[in-house]
């Protein structure tokens, strides 16, 4: 597959998670963090308790705004994503509608916003992410 294909692909994975670009007129979001979650997931319910409700406020939050998918998400996603998804929660950084980087699993509150930092450091490293509106669900 080439990769104007993979892209094409990824985006319209996203598109099937309602990720696609918004309407003209959205305000435009660099990046977003994709949470895939498992129902009865007690890591999951872990991270919203410790991390999930201050996220939006944080600078971190503001760069990349969550979204949380169910795993298993839709076979769109799945086949759109660099690698299978293994454990819960799975974050995906995605940007320009790519796959940035991931975060596997939960390693707990004081190692999660540095783990998202790197991401957000590797997205700056990376020119090739154009401006994107996301939609919101």
């Amino acid at each position: 597959m080439t990769p104007r294909a993979a892209r094409r692909s990824f985006v319209l994975g996203l598109a099937a998670a309602g990720l696609a670009p918004a309407l003209a007129g959205a305000e435009p979001v660099r990046a977003e963090l994709v949470m895939f979650e498992r129902d009865g997931c007690p890591w999951c319910q872990r991270w919203h308790q410790e991390v999930g409700v201050g996220y939006p406020k944080s600078d971190e939050g503001q760069r990349a705004p969550l979204r949380v998918l169910r795993d298993p998400a839709p076979s769109a996603v799945r086949a759109s994503l660099k690698a299978p998804l293994t454990m819960a929660p799975t974050f995906v950084l995605v940007a320009g509608g790519r796959e940035v980087g991931r975060i596997v699993g939960y390693p707990g509150a004081d190692f999660f916003y540095g783990l998202v930092g790197e991401l957000l450091k590797k997205l700056d490293r990376t020119a090739a992410f154009p401006q994107t509106s996301l939609s919101k669900l």
